[in-house]
């Protein structure tokens, strides 16, 4: 009988380690880099991109009636599929302007995304977004 339960404790204990293994090897997959051989790209490159950004970006009516001008800086991760993830404002400059950047870079579609060596990474990207009033 305690055999059976040492056996069974031995076992256990291997799979925490082998799940334990898995975690640190997923862990290690995940850095994200500031910077790599082959940076992320919007598809058809910044020209598409700007375009994209005049297209969709909608000035907030309160930002508006107020005059708010200015540029909001957007950090955020392109994964390795080409996803833009964890979107934050690192320079923010009225609460409405500050969402509506947001906003647009998470409509965005996927990118190339960022290599090392030919292999996708996680690549760390930041964007000014300028709002201007006409």
């Amino acid at each position: 009988m305690k055999a059976m339960v040492i056996i069974a404790l031995m076992l256990a204990f291997g799979f925490l380690t082998a799940n334990g293994q898995k975690t640190v090897v997923s862990q290690k997959n995940e850095k994200v880099y500031d910077m790599v051989e082959q940076m992320p790209e919007y598809p058809g490159g910044m020209p598409a991109l700007i375009e994209f950004l005049k297209s969709n970006i909608k000035y907030p009516k309160d930002a508006e009636k107020q005059k708010v001008e200015g540029k909001v800086l957007v950090l955020f991760i392109v994964e390795t599929d080409g996803s833009v993830t964890d979107i934050k404002v690192a320079k923010k400059v009225f609460p409405s302007l500050d969402a509506e950047a947001v906003r647009v870079v998470q409509a965005m579609p996927k990118w190339t995304p960022g290599k090392i060596k030919g292999r996708s990474v996680k690549v760390k990207y930041s964007l000014p977004i300028m709002f201007r009033l006409k």
